[in-house]
């Protein structure tokens, strides 16, 4: 038997394995997540996010480990867990001849906690028209759709896979908003896997960031952000010497230009960058700190590699 990673959390990952064939999508993933708080689940493209996901929902039977909601095998016990959860897919998913208000109609039956008022109430804020078929609505329309449903049951964990993917600027905005008032008002445990980093650092308690099928970063958000810092200094002719002024650091990226080094580094504290710009031929060292945007494309490598 597995041991669990899930007393008194909402969510557990536990050893979780994801194999297509021969080739490996997850491999050993373990975490949890405690009850209240705000998940973010990172990564590239096509580092099995959405397998990810698909198991937690109990859609999909992991290779090897598994994954417990509220204390229990969700594989074993959807349809029951089920009940406790709202969903956001990345391409919200409703008959497309059926208009809003049908919608709400037909999900208000599958719920006993089912929260008309709160729906009802959300689409008439957003506008969003409640007798045009939803095949014709936006994409930002459509997300709002989505989201009064998966809280329109009340659920203690809600799931959000990718869920502003595609919305302009405007829309991304106002679904963050609104996400963070829920969150303020209900306390729910939230799960969410995004490409808006912007929008994930306004909400998110902690983060973990999976990278070549494993998850290399599994941290709270402030510690996280705590422990990253830019560092970039002028070259002054020791570019032979950057190498070992760095070892002194956990350097995740390091550029070397005529002008200077930048470096990122990952355990950054006072005392340690201290001793470093004290080392001869370092001269006028400085450190920034680093968005979370920032921290992300250092750990998983820049855009287009």
């Amino acid at each position: 038997m597995i041991p669990s990673l899930s007393d008194g959390a909402v969510i557990g990952f536990e050893d979780l394995t994801v194999r297509y064939g021969k080739k490996t999508v997850l491999e050993n993933i373990s975490f949890r997540v405690p009850a209240g708080s705000v998940y973010a689940l990172l990564g590239r493209n096509g580092v099995g996010k959405s397998s990810a996901v698909r198991c937690l929902l109990g859609q999909q039977k992991p290779t090897n480990g598994r994954i417990t909601l509220f204390g229990q095998d969700v594989w074993k016990h959807r349809a029951r867990l089920m009940e406790k959860v709202g969903v956001i897919p990345e391409e919200p998913d409703a008959p497309s001849d059926m208009n809003a208000k049908q919608i709400v109609q037909f999900c208000s039956s599958l719920y006993p906690s089912w929260d008309p008022n709160s729906v009802n109430e959300r689409l008439a804020r957003f506008k969003v028209p409640m007798n045009v078929a939803f095949g014709s609505l936006s994409k930002g329309q459509k997300g709002q759709v989505a989201l009064a449903l998966a809280l329109g049951s009340s659920p203690d964990l809600l799931v959000l896979d990718d869920p502003t993917l595609g919305l302009d600027v405007v829309a991304r905005k106002n679904f963050f908003e609104e996400l963070v008032g829920e969150l303020a008002d209900r306390g729910m445990t939230v799960i969410i896997t995004s490409h808006d980093l912007t929008g994930i650092e306004r909400i998110a308690d902690r983060i973990g960031i999976v990278k070549d099928n494993k998850l290399v970063v599994d941290e709270e958000i402030e510690t996280l952000k705590a422990k990253f810092r830019r560092i970039r200094y002028p070259n002054k002719g020791i570019e032979s010497a950057y190498g070992n002024a760095l070892d002194t650091l956990d350097t995740v990226q390091v550029k070397v230009s005529g002008w200077g080094v930048e470096a990122v580094v990952s355990n950054y504290d006072e005392l340690s960058f201290n001793k470093f710009r004290n080392i001869g031929g370092i001269m006028d060292a400085e450190v920034s700190a680093m968005s979370l945007e920032d921290i992300f494309t250092a750990i998983v490598g820049e855009k287009g590699e």
